[in-house]
């Protein structure tokens, strides 16, 4: 077992307490090594995320006092013994390579990278995986984490050698080195969630005859076919029309991902970001004026609230509805929203947390419509990957804190912990991220 230094016995953490409503700051226990396979973590950011609300106002169905928060970085101090051991080889790079004192951020979930969830990218369904700030797993807002499967869960920012990018190595060490850590944080949910919540859509099946001009199903034919009887698609067929709902710190990661994604691929466009919060609107209002010309490609992008976003793709699509709807809120009415904007034959990709009130669509509906709903956890470890490229490509919205069209609110120290999440839960602040030491 390696570590940095004699840790000390106690620390200072974010905790709820149940019912609800109530949060207070804590000193308790420092972790220890409890498996070869952990690694403790020093904080030195951890942020305060939307999905953290879900326990807060006590819908998580949570009955435990724990530490809070999913969202980390930090600097490793301590590893278990299967770290640089012979019996490493094999496994996930870093049970080789993870040395202490080198910088890490996490994915919000644990996921042990050798199992065939894990292989085929699921990372956020790992059968050993848990949620940080929960009862099965102590959370970030911490001096101190205790990371299970590590080796599997981590990413180095000491070396980036040990993940894919489209950047060399030169470019990704270059952009380590210039980015701030406020900014890194943001890999470790809610940039990759909204890259995975824009790739569901773009990459669908119901999306496919948009993106490549054939109609269903001669999309998905890898053949050069001679024309039939079909009449060809019109320069209106051919325009993706999305709609995003929730335009929290997740939702404009997605928006920014899909802005990303049509721009790359010259795609014509409408896009409606929709909030019924002024102040969310005007923040993505001011993230869509900070990207350069070349980032926002010729299509439409319309920040609205939900009666003028009913409107406006009316006006849009004469009434067919958007192609794709991202749902980014995690309740009922949102998907209600989604439903009645969807188009026939659209799709409705959910990347909110829900609870337990049954969905509000009937089976009638969904069969009505054609309509595919495609649900769940973002796989953040596997997405890590596009989501640091976009993150180097836009930080002109990613990289500063407090500014207009910064994502990033503001930076606090932990006394602060009980105020922001209040604020937070009330929409009178965006994102916040704590720091332990300050």
């Amino acid at each position: 077992m390696a570590t940095i230094a004699s840790l000390p016995q106690e620390q200072s953490a974010i905790r709820w307490h149940p019912p609800s409503y109530d949060i207070r700051l804590e000193t308790i226990p420092v972790p220890k090594i409890q498996n070869p396979d952990d690694v403790i973590v020093k904080v030195k950011l951890a942020a305060l995320c939307g999905s953290d609300l879900h326990i807060y106002r006590g819908h998580g169905g949570v009955t435990a006092v724990h530490t809070c928060g999913h969202e980390f970085i930090g600097e490793v101090v301590e590893l278990g013994s299967s770290y640089g051991a012979a019996s490493a080889k094999g496994r996930p790079a870093l049970y080789s390579s993870l040395k202490v004192g080198d910088k890490v951020v996490s994915p919000f979930t644990v996921s042990c990278g050798e199992c065939h969830v894990c292989r085929l990218g699921y990372t956020g369904r790992c059968p050993e995986g848990f949620l940080f700030g929960s009862p099965a797993l102590e959370g970030g807002q911490a001096q101190y984490v205790r990371v299970p499967k590590g080796g599997g869960t981590l990413f180095s920012l000491s070396d980036p050698t040990t993940w894919s990018s489209s950047l060399s190595n030169e470019l990704k060490e270059k952009a380590l080195t210039g980015l701030a850590d406020s900014s890194l944080l943001m890999l470790a949910d809610i940039l990759p969630t909204g890259v995975f919540a824009a790739q569901q859509a773009i990459n669908h099946p119901k999306v496919a005859p948009v993106v490549t001009g054939k109609p269903w199903p001669l999309c998905f034919s890898q053949a050069d076919l001679a024309p039939g009887n079909e009449v060809g698609l019109t320069t209106e067929d051919r325009t993706l029309t999305v709609a995003i709902i929730g335009l929290g710190p997740v939702g404009v990661c997605a928006a920014v991902s899909m802005l990303d994604v049509v721009t790359t691929r010259q795609l014509p466009f409408r896009i409606v970001a929709i909030d019924p919060i002024e102040a969310r609107r005007e923040k993505m209002k001011a993230v869509y004026a900070a990207i350069d010309a070349g980032g926002k490609g010729t299509g439409d992008f319309a920040v609205c609230s939900i009666d003028e976003a009913k409107d406006k793709v009316k006006e849009w699509t004469g009434g067919v509805g958007c192609t794709a709807v991202l749902e980014v809120v995690g309740n009922t009415s949102a998907l209600t929203l989604a439903y009645d904007l969807v188009r026939a034959f659209g799709v409705i990709v959910s990347v909110g947390v829900h609870g337990e009130p049954p969905l509000p669509l009937t089976g009638r509906q969904c069969y009505n419509k054609n309509v595919s709903l495609d649900f769940g956890r973002c796989p953040a470890r596997a997405m890590f990957p596009i989501a640091f490229d976009l993150l180097v490509k836009r930080q002109d919205v990613f990289g500063g804190v407090g500014e207009a069209a910064s994502l990033i609110d503001k930076v606090v120290d932990f006394t602060e912990a009980a105020e922001s999440y209040e604020q937070f839960d009330k929409g009178k602040v965006g994102k916040v991220i704590f720091d332990p030491w300050k």
